[in-house]
């Protein structure tokens, strides 16, 4: 379970993060990462998209489990302020949960070294 005081809950967020961010995407999902600067003392925010694609409520919500358990790793790393959205794919419905962490991994440290590097 993720903290409360780091889920994204705002539409806005999620809108400014896909819109404005970083973007790296694999088999089984794509991140979407965005760096505010002058927010650096708030924890950072992560949101989940998984639509009906991916399955029905039952394998949406399992699925949506697997990645909080898996990012939850991540909040310390995350600069603070910044905006995460992970988006599941619908191949993620099938996915064991140490394929997922590997992906998660991937996508991860594309997302901080590009945003890194945006912000030098």
């Amino acid at each position: 379970m993720l903290p409360a005081e780091s889920r994204m809950r705002r539409r806005a967020d999620f809108a400014v993060t896909v819109r404005r961010g970083s973007r790296a995407g694999r088999r089984l999902l794509t991140g979407h990462l965005l760096v505010r600067v002058d927010k650096g003392d708030q924890p950072p925010l992560v949101g989940f998209v998984v639509n009906k694609s991916v399955g029905n409520a039952v394998v949406r919500n399992k699925v949506r489990r697997r990645l909080r358990t898996v990012v939850r790793g991540y909040l310390p790393s995350l600069p603070g302020g910044s905006l995460l959205v992970v988006r599941a794919h619908p191949q993620a419905a099938t996915a064991r949960q140490a394929d997922l962490a590997a992906e998660l991994d991937l996508v991860m440290s594309t997302l901080v070294r590009r945003q890194v590097g945006a912000l030098r």
